[in-house]
């Protein structure tokens, strides 16, 4: 509103709410006896009030207005206690009373004053305690009265935990199609109607809070927002919390939208309900998910993160490139970036906006490199990042194992162009996701084998011990295979899921309640696999533990069996490398013993310990040293065939 506007209504309002004063001066004046002044009315100005509002809004009786003025009058015009004193007939009891309201007002209820009326359900008035009800003084709330003259703020009782939101400037289109079926819904509740709550769902903190912000936006309400954290922090005010909100959502066509991600079960979800059952007005209540709020019906949205079209707009807006007039070096590295990562709106443009801050580099490889690093910390605490970055000479392999390998990194950097250039996920948006499975036994290569995926991909590894992760208590198994996706989700991370038989056994016929809840395990990590925009490898020691129907929904399966004489021989030599001083090693005899290539490494380890400590070259008197060490803590005891002749 124009600021000359504004004036001119303030004005107005004061006027209105004079006249208000002088008609309830009238009548207490008549009810004592007193001569009225017979000087004309000044003129009523044509506007809505505040006032006014407050009556509608509240649903206040004329009777029930008159006494909201009578308490103003006192505070706003210093002569009118006195009246109230004259009108009482009693000099010490100059304030208003509900006694003198009931004698001077027509229209008179005694259910005015009844907590489950306006004037005390929402703390219009404070009436004295430890008196009658008839002579107790009344007294009108400060914050209240402010707002009849025109000069409101947000309850201070209120303004300590929310926190207003701004509507979004523009929402991508699948989040705009939930904010207006969100709207829909709110629009819906009327007078005398329970007020609807909404769940919204997912990941995406962000959209979430947008969607409610444009959803209360086309209500035209204005959105505040608050923690549960803080909403709930002192459970005993709750009632008188969730009353003085309800007001001041009333009068200010306000909605409520409450951060529930790290509500505690089930004593928080509890307490929320209570709080929720004590206001009558709409609210939205964002989770990761659904929550059984008391018996209230709510309805209940997924959100989940912008599609790949459209965080790829996303992209190219937050790096101020037009779509469809892009340089070409500008479209790669978009389709480069949005076919790794599943980013929200917020993230991508904090991600641009690092970027480019960056000194070092292309912004193609800065844009990366930032993308890389977005969710390190939080994955960090859960899961082990694997440091080493080695190349493809590192890995001894067969042809075919190497050239699987090399598919999946082609799968990976190609999944844009297939997907979405070509069209061919349009119809299966679902069950993108790249699983791979590697087996074979401990030491063959299989967390080597994800490094150089990530070193070639230039991602990240995280390593997850599944055995750890899986809880004998029903529910506690999905937990925490969500906080481990939950904090993964969105940065292109490559996650190795070390010991997934541990989850992944034979899953055959339900026979007991157990069997049933093992299967719900399997699907939820399927699920969440399937939808994951990185990398997922599960590696395991025995295929056979993999059931059928589980092996089906894996993109790639990779085989690591114990390493070949000629690809032992290729150990010992990378183990070994070329400035550790050798003596004669006859590597053709080192290659006899059949160990794995992580066997071959701690061996080679163990001899150029024992040489350094001698002052000396490794030997193979020190390497057959370092393999009995190493067989014995294999528990087996190798052949003479195998190192006959080592010393």
């Amino acid at each position: 509103m124009p600021h000359d506007a504004l004036q001119d209504w303030f004005h107005s309002n004061q006027v209105a709410l004079a006249a208000e004063i002088d008609e309830v001066r009238t009548l207490l004046l008549r009810h004592a006896g007193l001569p009225v002044e017979s000087e004309p009315a000044a003129p009523q100005p044509h506007i809505f009030s505040t006032l006014d509002l407050a009556t509608e809004r509240l649903h206040l009786s004329t009777f029930e207005r008159r006494i909201v003025v009578m308490c103003a009058a006192v505070e706003l015009e210093a002569g009118f206690a006195a009246l109230c004193a004259r009108a009482h007939g009693d000099a010490a009891r100059a304030h208003p009373t509900f006694g003198l309201a009931l004698a001077a007002f027509d229209g008179a209820h005694w259910s005015a004053l009844t907590p489950a009326h306006p004037l005390r359900r929402f703390g219009l008035i404070d009436v004295e305690r430890g008196v009658p009800l008839t002579t107790a003084t009344l007294r009108i709330d400060e914050v209240f009265l402010h707002h009849l003259a025109g000069v409101g703020q947000l309850d201070g009782r209120l303004a300590s935990v929310l926190a207003p939101l701004s509507r979004p400037k523009q929402l991508v289109p699948s989040q705009q199609q939930i904010a207006a079926q969100v709207s829909a819904i709110l629009r819906l509740a009327g007078p005398g109607h329970a007020p609807h709550r909404v769940q919204l769902v997912g990941h995406d903190v962000h959209a979430k809070r947008e969607i409610a912000s444009e959803a209360f936006g086309q209500l035209n309400h204005f959105t505040y927002g608050v923690t549960t954290a803080s909403l709930l922090a002192r459970p005993d005010e709750l009632e008188v919390w969730a009353r003085i909100w309800e007001r001041e959502a009333l009068l200010r066509s306000a909605g409520l939208y409450i951060d529930a991600h790290d509500l505690a079960e089930p004593l928080g979800v509890e307490l929320l309900a209570r709080c929720l059952d004590h206001c009558a007005t709409p609210a939205i209540i964002a989770a990761r998910l659904p929550m059984k709020l008391g018996g209230r019906l709510t309805q209940v949205f997924e959100v989940p993160r912008p599609t790949r079209q459209e965080q790829r707009q996303l992209w190219l807006s937050a790096l101020e490139v037009t779509a469809g007039e892009a340089p070409a070096q500008d479209e790669d590295q978009v389709s480069r970036v949005n076919a790794q990562f599943d980013f929200d709106a917020v993230t991508i443009v904090a991600t641009v906006q690092r970027a480019r801050a960056e000194p070092e580099g292309s912004l193609d490889e800065r844009l990366w490199r930032t993308a890389r690093g977005m969710h390190h910390n939080e994955l960090s605490e859960i899961a082990q990042r694997l440091e080493d970055r080695p190349g493809w000479k590192d890995l001894i392999l067969a042809p075919d194992q190497e050239r699987t390998l090399r598919d999946i990194v082609a799968y990976a950097r190609n999944r844009s162009t297939v997907h979405d250039a070509w069209g061919m996920a349009e119809r299966h948006e679902r069950g993108l996701g790249l699983g791979v499975l590697f087996y074979g036994p401990s030491g063959t290569g299989k967390t080597l084998a994800a490094e150089v995926i990530g070193g070639e991909m230039d991602l990240d590894v995280y390593r997850v011990d599944l055995s750890q992760l899986v809880s004998k208590y029903i529910g506690e198994t999905e937990k925490n295979l969500r906080r481990i996706f939950d904090a993964a989700e969105g940065g292109g991370t490559i996650l190795l899921f070390d010991e997934c038989d541990a989850i992944f056994g034979k899953r055959g016929e339900v026979e007991h309640g157990q069997d049933r809840y093992a299967n719900l395990e399997v699907s939820y990590l399927l699920q969440r696999m399937e939808a994951y925009r990185g990398i997922a490898i599960l590696t395991t020691n025995m295929r056979s533990a993999i059931d059928a129907a589980f092996m089906r929904r894996l993109r790639f399966v990779v085989s690591f069996p114990h390493p070949d004489v000629k690809q032992r021989v290729d150990i010992w030599h990378r183990a070994l490398g070329p400035r550790v001083p050798l003596g004669e090693i006859d590597f053709g005899r080192l290659a006899r013993l059949t160990v794995t290539g992580a066997s071959i490494r701690n061996i080679a380890m163990h001899a150029a310990f024992l040489a350094a400590e001698g002052k000396r070259s490794v030997t193979m008197a020190d390497l057959r040293r370092a393999a009995l060490a190493e067989c014995a803590k294999l528990e087996r005891m190798p052949s003479d065939v195998e190192i006959g002749g080592w010393a």
